[in-house]
């Protein structure tokens, strides 16, 4: 049995008090991979961003709405956990400059000014344990998948999952997944639950059931 902390959903970022800018993760993918590790006797925790969808009733869920949100509550719930499968959604970006009250609709334009959010991941990454494993999750558009890989070694993880825009907001996806080498560990394709099955089995032959401890991160 692990404790796992598992982020879900997307995050916002907020333009003014009402408007803000996002992304279309449902949630999907993480209220599957929640199923399948409760049904095989794991204990879950889920952090999420606002998302229209019931997590099961034996997670234990935090809501937040903003990444720098996300990342304070797992960083308070990483020492109670084991491993980390960040299937969130962060938004990148946010306002260099939130406007108060609401950008009058008359305004012939508006640029926004961006800057990077918190990295989630990377920063789970430095403040986990040697004996604590990170998977992280990675859309990409590049079928050679080097970006994801350049991800694995950066934010210094023990495995990446990689899938394609086509499951955005789908009940179906596709994924391979790398180790530290690069390596390809596998792959499946089909609904997010088979999918989800599928990868929650893989987590245990890596970490749990092997009794072997993940690398040191470099």
């Amino acid at each position: 049995m692990a404790r796992i902390l598992l982020t879900a959903g997307p995050t916002r970022s907020y333009v003014d008090d009402v408007r803000f800018l996002s992304n279309g993760s449902s949630g999907r993918m993480a209220q599957a991979l929640a199923k399948k590790a409760i049904d095989r006797g794991h204990c879950v925790t889920i952090v999420t961003g606002p998302v229209a969808i019931k997590y099961p009733s034996k997670a234990r869920v935090r809501q937040v709405m903003t990444t720098k949100e996300m990342l304070e509550a797992c960083l308070e719930e990483l020492p109670n956990h084991d491993g980390v499968i960040a299937a969130a959604a962060p938004c990148d970006f946010e306002p260099i400059r939130k406007h108060h009250g609401k950008i009058p609709r008359q305004q012939a334009s508006l640029e926004l000014m961006l800057r990077p959010t918190v990295d989630v991941i990377a920063t789970l990454s430095k403040k986990a344990s040697d004996q604590q494993w990170i998977v992280a999750f990675a859309l990409e558009v590049d079928a050679m998948h080097a970006r994801a890989l350049e991800k694995i070694t950066t934010k210094q993880c023990h495995l990446i999952v990689v899938n394609d825009l086509s499951a955005i907001d789908s009940t179906t996806t596709a994924v391979t997944v790398y180790d530290q080498t690069h390596a390809c560990v596998g792959g499946t394709r089909g609904s997010k639950q088979a999918v989800a099955a599928w990868l929650i089995r893989l987590f245990e032959k890596q970490f749990v059931k092997s009794g072997i401890k993940p690398k040191p991160r470099t």
